[in-house]
């Protein structure tokens, strides 16, 4: 059952990609799909790619094993959207924007700039790519019994196939068509589980007091502070999320798909906190149909939410939910894609290198090689990360983006007295703390390098890349000494 649900997943969302793939003939098409989707529809696709592996999977595996602070991974949407909502919203939306860099370059020196965004564009998008990778390849090992690294590889080829093929009007089908599937299997796997306690959450969280227990992560203060800014503000700053915007063809319609995303995405969080964790603790721990003869949970912690589908469901929910989850990957997978490909095919080689003097069809013929390249690139991330929580990994991607993309973005959009040497420097400085303190931390320079102690001793870098990236773009703004005449010059007409 589970693997015949798999198969009809794949299916729908390539016959939905071969349909796009029939109304795809321009790079408008290829990449905002003609800017042609709804605000509602545009809301459910925006829920669709940010309800990841991450959330479904990662943040199921951390109520399980840490208790009340995995919901710091929950409410980083709140903040996320409510910014998206009320201060972004309505700025996004402009004629010819394809990427969060044609943004940038309406107001900053185009070639430079662009070369920057599109590379801390990148490297998010990558590592974020690399998380739901790593979730799909863990789900795929248990649901048919293969070897991980094959299947990565099947995930990789199906998301190179969405994104060649198919362009933003098959990520979007697809991602509304998970939101959708994701919505409904989250609301049956949390009445399935309520049934087992005549319907008392009380009940159930007093049965299942570990999901409720503070201080399983370890957290100091500042790494709460610091995990909490990452993930919000790196959701505002991720590359998949922000070209969603440019799909729709109002500041209306804008406004609308936050609100949307916002009541979907809550929806589900709250669904996760308040039932799905606490009955993977209740129905799931110490059952020895979901452990190994050492006690270690078959597939990982990443899987307690589909084992509870079995323990709740049995093999025809176990299947249903496999493939929910499998939707989920590929939709998020989809979007991400999508993201790091236009930052090669539009922003460095269109604009940055060729200024300009390139065909579309020169253009589509960049980014399907890129998509190649790009899927080939994350398989092999994906199979280095194995075994990695993907909640947390999703952290490390989204720190990039807060200490990058965000810092750029809100600044060119209220801030007169950002300059282009403020971009420049404060972008690669947010892109270099970031990842020096990523690779120094017990993560990386402990569990991955092997070395004993690590050097820079948080596991959560937000807080001081940030503060790096956005105290770099201020300073060399406002040491910016020519181009602080010109905008002088051009407020007062001089």
């Amino acid at each position: 059952m589970a693997i015949a649900c798999f198969f009809v997943v794949i299916a729908i969302t390539l016959v939905i990609t071969y349909v796009a793939a029939r109304r795809t003939k321009s790079t408008e098409e290829f990449y905002v799909a003609g800017r042609s989707i709804g605000g509602t529809m545009n809301g459910f696709a925006i829920a669709g790619d940010f309800v990841s592996a991450a959330t479904l999977l990662g943040t199921s595996a951390l109520l399980y094993v840490a208790g009340f602070d995995a919901t710091l991974y929950l409410v980083a949407p709140l903040v996320a959207f409510t910014v998206f909502l009320f201060a972004m919203s309505d700025r996004l939306v402009g004629s010819g924007h394809y990427t969060f860099t044609d943004i940038l370059c309406a107001r900053l020196d185009e070639r430079p700039v662009r070369i920057v965004a599109a590379t801390t564009a990148l490297v998010s998008a990558i590592m974020y790519l690399m998380v739901q990778v790593v979730g799909a390849g863990a789900l795929l090992q248990v649901l048919f019994d293969i070897p991980y690294r094959m299947a990565v590889a099947i995930v990789g080829a199906l998301m190179i196939v969405y994104v060649a093929v198919g362009g933003m009007l098959a990520t979007t089908w697809v991602q509304i068509t998970k939101a959708a599937l994701l919505i409904t299997g989250v609301t049956i796997l949390a009445l399935l589980v309520l049934t087992r306690v005549d319907f008392d959450i009380g009940g159930l969280l007093a049965v299942a007091p570990d999901v409720l227990r503070i201080g399983g992560l370890q957290l100091s203060t500042l790494d709460s502070v610091s995990l909490l800014l990452g993930l919000s503000f790196g959701l505002v700053g991720s590359p998949h999320l922000l070209m969603r915007f440019f799909t729709v063809p109002t500041a209306r319609a804008a406004r609308t798909s936050a609100a949307v995303a916002l009541g979907c995405v809550s929806y589900v969080n709250l669904l996760i906190v308040l039932v799905i964790g606490a009955g993977a603790v209740f129905l799931v721990r110490g059952i020895p149909a979901y452990h190994d003869a050492a006690g270690v949970m078959v597939g990982g912690a990443n899987m307690v939410s589909i084992h509870l589908s079995h323990a709740v469901g049995g093999e025809m929910f176990l299947g249903i939910m496999s493939a929910v989850a499998f939707a989920t990957i590929l939709a998020v997978v989809a979007g991400l894609t999508l993201a790091s490909v236009s930052a090669v095919s539009h922003d460095l080689y269109a604009k940055a290198w060729r200024r300009g003097r390139t065909s579309q069809r020169e253009e589509l013929l960049v980014l399907r090689i890129a998509t190649v390249l790009i899927g080939a690139i994350v398989v092999v991330l994906g199979i280095a990360f194995e075994g990695q929580n993907i909640a947390y990994l999703v952290s490390l991607a989204l720190s990039v983006a807060a200490s990058t993309n965000f810092p750029m973005l809100i600044l060119t959009m209220y801030w007169r007295g950002f300059t282009t040497r403020g971009a420049i420097v404060g972008g690669i400085t947010g892109l270099v703390t970031t990842i020096a303190l990523v690779t120094l931390s017990p993560a990386v320079w402990v569990t991955v390098l092997g070395y004993e102690h690590a050097v820079f001793p948080s596991e959560y870098p937000a807080l001081y890349s940030m503060a790096a990236g956005f105290g770099a773009m201020w300073f060399f703004s406002t040491t910016d000494r020519s181009a602080r005449a010109r905008i002088d010059k051009e407020a007062f007409g001089r």
